[in-house]
């Protein structure tokens, strides 16, 4: 039986507001956090992302308290990240009631970071989030919500973070993001191809057929997005209708709908 793909919803972060930008710049807010989380729970959505985008620019911990509040009213697994530079941090969210914590900046700067919290919490619980652009024909890892590039080879970077304990991988195309071009189908499969965890596509999609393509086209294990489903011009019984169409196996969107609670 074929493993379900997954269909997550991102919210990026400022001030406990969700925010969008289009390729990490020209940012504002678009609504409440909590509001948003509820919704997407509704609708049936697999998984929740939660992003501090300027944890780490700013030196900031991610809020614990968001955390905490997000769990309070949730049934569906839920990550968050942005500004994690220790596994205390890291466990703080989880104790929360957190499934996962995404490091990404602080775990380029430190990689023990990931070894740290994959010892102390589970590979499961920590997912390595790789913002990434095309430079000169190879991926390019950045930094600090994509303001600093590293030279550091995504494809590289990524296996070794798996190497170290990361049980999961989230690929950011900037190149894509906000862009409705559809996802670096490319990017995603030389990252997937090279490690043996999960991995969650993120950037540029703008309908149904692109969450289609992009498990017809790579080994992706989930698909993410974000302005689309803010702005309502796709739900996620829209993506999960066509991928049943299309033959692709995936968790119905009612399936969360007679949930009682999260244990």
């Amino acid at each position: 039986m074929s493993v379900a793909k997954r269909v997550i919803a991102c919210l990026d972060i400022r001030a406990g507001k969700v925010v969008k930008s289009v390729r990490f710049v020209d940012t504002k807010d678009i609504g409440d956090a909590i509001e948003f989380a509820r919704r997407y729970n509704d609708e049936g959505v697999d998984e929740l992302l939660f992003l501090d985008i300027n944890a780490s620019h700013e030196r900031r911990r991610t809020a614990v308290e968001l955390a905490a509040r997000v769990a309070d009213e949730l049934f569906i697994p839920f990550t968050v990240g942005g500004g994690i530079a220790s596994a205390d941090v890291a466990g703080e969210i989880l104790r929360t009631g957190a499934d996962k914590v995404a490091v990404n900046s602080g775990a380029v700067r430190d990689p023990s970071l990931i070894t740290a919290i994959a010892e102390r919490y589970g590979s499961q619980a920590c997912v390595l989030s790789v913002d990434a652009k095309r430079s000169d024909g190879t991926f390019e890892v950045v930094v600090d919500g994509g303001r600093v590039p590293t030279g550091r080879d995504a494809v590289a970077w990524a296996t070794e973070a798996v190497r170290r304990g990361a049980g999961e991988v989230l690929v950011n195309s900037i190149d894509r993001d906000g862009t409705k071009l559809g996802f670096d189908l490319e990017m995603t499969s030389a990252i997937a191809e090279a490690v043996d965890v999960p991995v969650i596509a993120s950037g540029g999609a703008s309908s149904a057929e692109d969450f289609v393509t992009l498990f017809r086209g790579t080994p992706a294990d989930a698909g993410l997005a974000a302005s689309i489903f803010h702005y309502r011009e796709l739900t996620i019984p829209d993506v999960k209708r066509a991928l049943d169409r299309a033959g692709i196996a995936v968790r119905p969107a009612e399936a969360f709908r007679s949930s009682q609670g999260r244990g």
